[in-house]
């Protein structure tokens, strides 16, 4: 198909094509149940793990492809299960791909590496609306997804994702797997969303604390917080000692901060 269609991957996209169906389809029983689900794919390319979710049951895949070379092939792969794939030709970083899927609503896919963290955060802001995150990730990148206060992988994606979700690690894919194969091993993580965020802040103040905080790491928090306003008196107000520096930080702790930043600012 990729011959075909004349899709060799393309750098500037951020394509690594997925084509061996035993992982594809182990990424999708991994985003299991499917059967009453629209599943949201973002860069299909030519369809690797698209097949594998119709495979596995998916009761409708949207997938969501700026690549319009792409598009052709999956067309051929939406004839092959009639009513069950949707094709849409866009930008996933301009797009409420939300809107597309009726609930409930999962969102699996090997993201393009360039834009993967975006669309993370972007997705993370109206978290309520899907049922299931089922990403891959350089696997760097999905460390610190996962990774725990006090620990080198923490910091601010960290903080963003389990303030909202459990997230959990699925397993590797090596870079051999890929056409072509891309220089590190990815990972495939797992975000489920909690009955009730970490905290009672706004994820838009919790980005600004965790920027913020992390922009300067290696600072104290009395230091690092100075953008915020004053910062003294708002680490006196959450309890927080003024000389911890971010990484020792929970996530319930930045969520506190950023509850009294947005009470001082009004919001």
């Amino acid at each position: 198909m990729i011959r075909r269609h004349g899709l060799g991957a393309r750098k500037s996209l951020g394509q690594n094509f997925l084509l061996d169906l035993n992982l594809t389809r182990r990424i999708a029983r991994a985003a299991a149940p499917l059967d009453d689900a629209d599943v949201i794919e973002v860069g299909p390319g030519p369809g690797g793990l698209t097949r594998a979710l119709l495979i596995e049951g998916a009761r409708r895949v949207i997938a969501v492809e700026r690549d319009e070379r792409c598009i052709a092939a999956l067309q051929e792969l939406a004839a092959a299960f009639p009513g069950r794939l949707e094709i849409v030709s866009g930008d996933a970083l301009a797009i409420d791909v939300a809107a597309l899927a009726r609930p409930p609503r999962a969102i699996v896919a090997n993201l393009p590496y360039n834009i993967a963290t975006p669309l993370l955060i972007a997705w993370l802001r109206r978290i309520g609306q899907y049922r299931r995150l089922t990403l891959m990730f350089q696997k760097e990148v999905a460390l610190r997804l996962t990774a725990a206060a006090g620990t080198g992988d923490y910091g601010r994606l960290s903080v963003l994702t389990q303030f909202l979700c459990e997230v959990t690690p699925a397993f590797d894919v090596a870079p051999t797997a890929f056409v072509p194969p891309p220089k590190v091993t990815s990972r495939v993580v797992n975000f489920v969303p909690l009955a009730a965020p970490r905290g009672a802040c706004r994820i838009e103040d919790l980005e600004r604390v965790t920027a913020a905080a992390f922009g300067q790491r290696r600072k104290m928090l009395r230091q690092s917080l100075k953008a915020l306003g004053d910062a003294d008196a708002l680490l006196t107000e959450t309890g927080i000692d003024p000389t911890a520096r971010a990484e020792t930080l929970s996530v319930e702790a930045f969520a506190a901060l950023a509850t009294a930043m947005g009470r001082r600012a009004g919001g």
